[in-house]
């Protein structure tokens, strides 16, 4: 590709008391990411050499204060850093407060930097939620930091697999609460958004599953009653707004025919 129509991408190096680092060093030292993108690391040059040294990798950095003065060279990982941190102090496999403000300034800066248009994607590594907390963050997630943040109206979530795209209703709460947050307004929002964002990137017309709830779709209200109070209606709701939606189709059964190509996208 073009070097100069490949997207600047920043990585977050995510908590650097855990998986994060070890995952970026293996990111950047990948040919193929290269290939694809121009990527540079928001975090911690000491943290991410002591992750390249346990994983017995040898890694060049070069410091910068903006995307601009990134090289974007495979061999050499491009640091833009936050802060003066503390860094001997982080003990891996341990939950702290200053690894979680730590990976929430580097989320921050990427925030920063894409409100700015200084970069064209973000790419996340791992965080602890419970060390955020403990660094003051409300958000339980990346999810709801990047929505507040941005002051954009929704967020949605989409796994990419094969041929799956999975969006989910709910997130980062109990299951008995995400089942209570299924109710018709929310899958019809969620619908509604969907096929916005689809149709943004070419898809003419997408074709929509929502995954029923229960065990057989309810089976009729045998075994639970949200398909009928809650996703037919909201299925039905989308059509009448034009929207290609089917369901709710069974759980056991919609993401095997979604894995076949039939579905633009399942809603769970």
């Amino acid at each position: 590709m073009n070097e100069k129509f490949k997207p600047v991408t920043a990585i977050t190096m995510g908590d650097p008391a855990g998986i994060g680092p070890e995952i970026v060093v293996g990111t950047m030292l990948d040919e193929g990411i290269h290939e694809c993108c121009r990527p540079f690391v928001i975090g911690s040059i000491a943290i991410l050499d002591r992750a390249a040294k346990i994983l017995g990798k040898e890694l060049r950095y070069n410091r910068i204060e903006g995307p601009s003065e990134a090289l974007y060279q495979y061999g050499t990982v491009d640091v833009l850093e936050t802060g003066d941190y503390d860094t001997d102090s982080i003990q891996w496999g341990a939950v702290q407060e200053l690894a979680g403000r730590m990976s929430v300034d580097w989320i921050m800066k990427s925030i920063e930097l894409g409100m700015d248009h200084r970069v064209d994607a973000v790419s996340t590594a791992p965080i602890h939620k419970r060390a955020i907390k403990l660094a003051g963050v409300k958000q339980p997630g990346h999810t709801e930091i990047y929505q507040d943040e941005t002051h954009s109206p929704y967020a949605l979530t989409m796994f990419s697999c094969h041929k799956l795209r999975v969006f989910f209703v709910s997130r980062h709460m109990s299951l008995v609460d995400a089942c209570r947050y299924a109710t018709k307004e929310r899958v019809l929002e969620f619908v509604e958004n969907i096929d916005k964002e689809l149709r943004k990137t070419g898809i003419v017309e997408p074709l929509i599953a929502v995954a029923a709830l229960n065990p057989h779709g309810g089976d009729n209200g045998l075994f639970g009653t949200e398909e009928i109070e809650h996703l037919i209606p909201a299925v039905e709701a989308a059509r009448a707004e034009g929207i290609n939606a089917v369901g709710p189709v069974p759980a056991d059964s919609v993401f095997h025919i979604g894995k076949s190509g039939k579905y633009d996208a399942i809603l769970s």
